[in-house]
């Protein structure tokens, strides 16, 4: 593959990487409904009521920036190997975050018996929706995360050793 082929590939890869990430941000965080309980108790379901579905926001806008910054550095540039920590470090993030809030999501969804809590989805489906909506979202920005590293590691690092120097 030419270099030109090469640098227009991982620029796009890059940029799907950067939009899914703004996706599971935006969509979660605007995600909210109310409902209520037995038609009585009424309440408003927000993502900001759940510490777990901040720290994906949170994480997603963090990688949401590094992303937009990255799409500017030169493809000569040297610091490409710090990308490649960088990006590791981000897709760990990313990870934790999304590990964090499918937990809570999980347990919206199914409830659990043991500990008492029933399922809040039937009274709320539009917000868990959308919060489904934002981790797939955020699971595709993961998975592309995840094949960046896994090609700047071959490229950077030649972890084969089929370069010939």
């Amino acid at each position: 593959m030419a270099m030109s082929q090469r640098a227009t590939a991982i620029l796009a890869t890059r940029l799907i990487a950067l939009i899914a990430t703004l996706i599971a941000a935006v969509v979660m965080a605007s995600s909210h409904e109310k409902g209520s309980i037995f038609g009585a108790i009424s309440y408003e379901a927000k993502y900001s009521d759940t510490p777990a579905f901040k720290y994906f926001v949170i994480a997603n806008v963090v990688v949401t920036i590094y992303g937009f910054l990255v799409l500017f550095l030169p493809s000569e540039s040297q610091l490409w190997r710090l990308v490649l920590v960088f990006d590791l470090v981000l897709t760990m993030l990313l990870v934790s975050s999304i590990s964090a809030a499918l937990a809570i999501a999980q347990v919206g969804k199914k409830g659990n018996s043991h500990a008492g809590w029933l399922p809040v989805c039937n009274q709320i489906p539009k917000y868990c929706s959308q919060t489904t909506a934002a981790l797939v979202a955020g699971f595709v920005g993961l998975v592309v995360y995840f094949l960046l590293v896994c090609y700047s590691i071959h490229r950077d690092l030649d972890p084969f050793l089929v370069r010939k120097n």
